[in-house]
């Protein structure tokens, strides 16, 4: 609450004058009355001091009402208006099938890969936001948007196997570009997720990157994997699902230099920590300062102490009319 006129409120230093002085003639009235009058009258007199007394309170509570409402009192409520744009980001996911890899427990890659996205997104705020997904070729799994919720409920739906087997490094990079082109910010980015490296695909990942340059889109990139060998689980016809050892194969240069290209960084998960990490730091980069302007809309309320306050006048009025008469 604020005051419009908190000046006024030094009126309310007088009222305790006036009620001393209040007080001290009402006492020399009572003694004055209680030795030049008969007992019945003394008697009657001291009621109405009384009475008198409850009436100068009540007066006073109508003066401190009717200086707080001079004063102005009001409520305000504060507003923020937004005056910057968030970034376009695309996350770009690999799912093909060395994604299955185990290196990254208790689930596999790309159960890493979604985790760590989910709280990348749940950590935004007026960024949009989409996905591409790609392995032999790549498709757009959302379009930029801030509905987080949609993207998340399409992110869950994300599996391997759901495109011909292959890894488009090219092609995810150039369907990336097409979701992120047209829009308006200053600021896009695409975070390239992947554990291979390219063998399929009509767009080389350079030529991509060139193209991301000349687009003025960054590219963050990340191998993820285990260094040397990773556990990988394949269908034997007669054991059933087993596990063995396969060599992890990340094209860590063409990866670099994506990122060096556009402006980006390349980063190497080995674990769920380090990916954790790795989406940590592209989140503290990749921030905007969102410039606010904060107004407050104000409401008098003078009002709720104006109108107790002619209530208790009211009051006073009545009492001296009934019982504060002058003595006959």
């Amino acid at each position: 609450m604020t005051l419009a006129h908190p000046q006024a409120l030094w009126l309310l230093l007088l009222l305790p004058l006036g009620a001393w002085l209040a007080r001290r003639w009402r006492r020399r009235l009572v003694i004055g009355i209680a030795f030049a009058a008969p007992p019945g009258l003394a008697a009657r007199a001291g009621r109405r001091a009384r009475l008198a007394r409850m009436v100068g309170v009540l007066r006073l509570l109508v003066l401190a009402g009717l200086i707080v409402a001079l004063a102005g009192p009001q409520l305000g409520r504060a507003k923020v208006k937004s005056q910057a744009e968030g970034i376009d980001i695309v996350l770009a996911l690999d799912i093909s099938g060395s994604m299955r890899a185990l290196d990254f427990p208790p689930g596999n890659r790309l159960d890493a890969a979604k985790r760590v996205a989910r709280e990348f997104v749940a950590a935004r705020h007026g960024d949009r936001i989409g996905m591409v997904v790609f392995a032999a070729n790549s498709y757009t799994q959302c379009p930029l948007t801030t509905d987080y919720e949609v993207l998340l409920r399409l992110l869950e739906q994300v599996d391997i196997g759901d495109i011909e087997d292959g890894t488009a490094i090219g092609m995810a990079i150039g369907n990336g570009l097409n979701r992120i082109r047209e829009q308006p910010g200053e600021s896009r980015v695409m975070i390239l997720l992947t554990d291979g490296m390219n063998n399929t695909g009509v767009l080389d990942p350079l030529t991509a990157a060139e193209l991301a340059k000349s687009l003025r889109v960054k590219i963050y990139t990340i191998g993820v994997g285990t260094q040397g060998r990773a556990p990988y689980p394949f269908e034997d016809p007669i054991f059933g699902r087993r596990v063995r050892q396969v060599e992890v194969d990340i094209d860590e240069a063409t990866l670099q230099e994506i990122a060096d290209l556009t402006g980006g960084l390349y980063f190497r998960a080995t674990d769920n920590e380090a990916l954790g990490r790795i989406f940590e730091r592209i989140d503290a980069l990749e921030k905007v300062e969102v410039e606010t302007e904060t107004y407050v809309e104000y409401r008098d309320i003078g009002a709720r102490f104006l109108w107790p306050a002619l209530l208790l006048l009211g009051l006073e009025v009545l009492l001296r009319g009934l019982w504060l008469r002058r003595l006959p």
